[in-house]
C-alpha cells in the first residue's frame, strides 16, 4: 500500500511503499501491534520492516483513542512539582524516646526505588541484562529508541544527597559492571548505565552521614549485572573502607538507641548469599514487594494481598512504584514514567496514610516509590510512626482497598 507523507524540507508529498502488515496493524489499533510484538512478532516483523513499526508510533498524537487501559478511574490530575523538604533531613533524631528501642524493621521508613536513575547516561549502551529485542531496536534506531528508554527508565530526579535530605532512608542500588570494560569501575544501572561510579556515590553517602550522626541509612545492593567474584570482593572492600565502623553487623538488633551507642549508621543488604555468609557486615537480601502493575488499583490490590499473606520477620519493602510494559508504552507514545507515577500519587497517598508499622502480620516497614521529591510521600511515611504506642499495636485490619474510593477523572 502507498502512504503519502508531507516533507517539510521539499514542501512536497512523498509516496512511500508500506508493507501490508503495518497497514493492518494501523487499522486494528496499536494495541494489536503491541500484542504481536509481545507474542514474538520478530517472526512476523522482519528487521527491514521494524523501522516502519516505530515510524507508525510517531504518527499518533497524545491521548489517542487507543488509550484503553483501566487507568482513567485511577488517575488524578498530573502533579508536576518536585520538592525537597529539608525539614526531614534529621527526622530519625527527632523521633520520641519511646521509639528508640524498637527495631528499625518495625518502624516506617521511606525509600526510593531505583535510587540512581537521576544520572543515567544518555550516551550509554543498553545494559547486558536487557532483552535482545530492546538491544536490536536501540542498535537499529538509536535516535528514536534511546530517548524512549531514557524517559521510561528514569525513576528519580533528586540526587542522593537531596534524597537523604528529603528523608529517604532506604536506597535501592542496582549495581553493574559494563561489558568489555577492562577497569574495575562499577556503575548503577536501569536499562542503561549511570554517569557516576558506585564508589563516588558511597563517598557521597558517607559525607552526608558525617553531618547527620543520628541518621541511619539502609543501602540495598542488588542486580550485580556483570560482576565476577573479583568484582564482588572489590565492591565489598570499598564498602568496608568507606563506612568502616559505621557499618552495622547483622547480628545486632538495629534499634536507634543501640546504633547510636555504637556509632552505626549504615545497614548494607547484599543480594549475593555467598558473600553475605563471608562478611558479618553484610545483611541478607531485603524482600521487595514489586507489583509489576501499570494500574494504581491493581497495585494496591497486590499490596493488600501481600499484607494478608503476612509480612517478613525483619526488613522488607512495599513498593508503590508502577511498572510500564511494552503494551503500555506503545499506547502512550508521548508518556513517561514520571507522568505515569505522578498521576497515581493522590491515590497511593490515601493507601499510605492507612498503614501501620509494627511486627504484626499486616503491618508495613519500608515503603519505596518513584520520584520521591513529592514531599508528601516522605512526610506521610514518617508520620506513620506516630501510630506506634509500645507495646506495638497494629490496627490495619479493614484499612485495605475497600475503604479507598476513587472517582473517574
Amino acid at each position: 500500500m502507498d502512504i503519502f507523507l508531507f516533507d517539510l524540507r521539499s514542501q512536497h508529498d512523498l509516496k512511500i511503499q508500506c508493507p501490508d502488515i503495518f497497514v493492518k496493524a494501523f487499522h486494528r489499533g496499536i494495541v494489536v501491534a503491541a500484542e504481536l510484538m509481545l507474542q514474538g512478532a520478530m517472526a512476523l516483523i522482519q528487521p527491514q520492516y521494524m523501522e516502519w513499526f516505530i515510524l507508525f508510533l510517531s504518527f499518533f498524537p497524545p491521548r489517542t483513542s487507543y488509550e484503553v487501559l483501566e487507568q482513567a478511574p485511577m488517575e488524578g490530575p498530573l502533579q508536576t512539582s518536585i520538592h525537597v523538604c529539608h525539614e526531614n533531613g534529621q527526622w530519625m533524631s527527632r523521633l520520641p524516646e519511646n521509639l528508640w528501642d524498637i527495631p528499625l524493621y518495625n518502624l516506617a521508613l521511606p525509600g526510593s526505588h531505583d535510587t540512581m536513575t537521576y544520572c543515567l547516561d544518555n550516551k550509554s549502551a543498553v545494559s547486558g541484562n536487557e532483552s535482545k529485542l530492546v538491544k536490536f531496536l536501540n542498535k537499529c534506531m538509536p535516535c528514536i529508541v534511546h530517548p524512549i528508554i531514557m524517559k521510561w527508565s528514569t525513576t528519580q530526579v533528586l540526587t542522593v544527597t537531596e534524597q537523604l535530605e528529603a528523608g529517604v532512608r532506604y536506597m535501592d542500588f542496582r549495581i553493574a559492571h559494563k561489558a568489555n570494560d577492562p577497569s574495575m569501575n562499577l556503575y548503577f544501572v536501569h536499562m542503561v548505565y549511570t554517569t557516576v561510579t558506585v564508589q563516588d556515590i558511597l563517598w557521597e553517602v558517607f559525607r552526608w552521614l558525617e553531618t547527620h550522626p543520628q541518621e541511619v541509612v539502609i543501602l540495598a545492593c542488588r542486580n550485580f549485572d556483570g560482576l565476577t567474584k573479583k568484582l564482588h570482593c572489590h565492591l565489598i572492600a570499598c564498602i568496608k573502607e568507606i563506612f568502616q565502623c559505621k557499618l552495622c553487623p547483622r547480628n545486632v538488633v538495629p534499634t536507634l538507641r543501640t546504633m547510636w551507642q555504637h556509632g552505626h549508621q549504615v545497614i548494607v543488604s547484599y543480594e549475593e548469599d555467598v558473600e553475605v555468609e563471608e562478611h558479618c557486615e553484610l545483611w541478607p537480601t531485603i524482600p521487595y514487594w514489586w507489583g509489576n502493575k501499570t494500574a494504581t488499583r491493581a497495585l494496591i490490590h497486590y499490596l493488600e494481598h501481600m499484607k494478608q499473606m503476612g509480612r517478613p520477620e525483619k526488613f522488607f519493602v512495599a513498593g508503590i512504584n508502577l511498572t510500564e510494559n511494552l503494551r503500555y508504552i506503545l499506547i502512550h507514545p508521548f508518556g513517561s514514567l514520571k507522568k505515569m507515577t505522578l498521576r497515581s500519587l493522590p491515590y497511593l497517598k490515601i493507601w499510605i496514610k492507612q498503614q501501620y508499622p509494627g511486627p504484626k502480620k499486616d503491618c508495613i516497614n519500608i515503603i519505596a516509590g518513584d520520584f520521591i521529591g513529592n514531599e508528601d510521600f516522605v512526610k506521610d511515611v514518617i508520620e506513620l510512626n506516630t501510630k506506634i504506642n509500645p507495646p506495638l499495636h497494629c490496627q490495619s485490619k479493614g484499612a485495605g482497598t475497600n475503604s479507598i474510593s476513587f472517582s473517574a477523572s
